[in-house]
């Protein structure tokens, strides 16, 4: 069974100290001061958490990528589901054109997105090199 938490310790800090140990705790996955401290004071493990602001860089970089590419992947499903509503009259071929122009476009950016991708991952890879060494 375990014991409840009866006595209490007050500690006072400068604004200072306190701003530091807050930060601190900010970086690890604990979730309540009291639950950090009593780990600091007994010196039990604490697990920190780090960001890699390049890393955080390249994923926001990535996620905007992935947005631009879902748009255009909409817009040719959008093309296609028009060329398709048409069933072979004359507007099929405005349709036809209308999604070579959007193909013309689409190719030039995915391309841009692969090599922006393969430096993200050389850079990944330099950095686990670096690492590791």
């Amino acid at each position: 069974m375990e014991e409840n938490r009866s006595h209490r310790l007050i500690v006072r800090f400068k604004p200072t100290e306190f701003e530091l140990i807050e930060k601190r705790f900010k970086k690890t996955l604990f979730r309540k001061l009291s639950e950090y401290t009593r780990n600091v004071l007994l010196e039990k493990t604490i697990t920190v958490t780090y960001r890699d602001k390049a890393m955080d860089d390249i994923l926001e970089e990535l996620i905007l990528l992935r947005r631009e590419l879902n748009a255009v992947g909409n817009n040719l499903n959008q093309a296609m589901r028009n060329i398709n509503a048409t069933h072979g009259n004359a507007d099929a071929k405005l349709w036809m054109n209308l999604l070579t122009t959007i193909n013309s476009r689409v190719e030039p950016a995915i391309n841009q997105i692969k090599e922006q991708m393969n430096k993200y991952a050389d850079l990944w890879s330099q950095k686990s090199k670096a690492e590791k060494a």
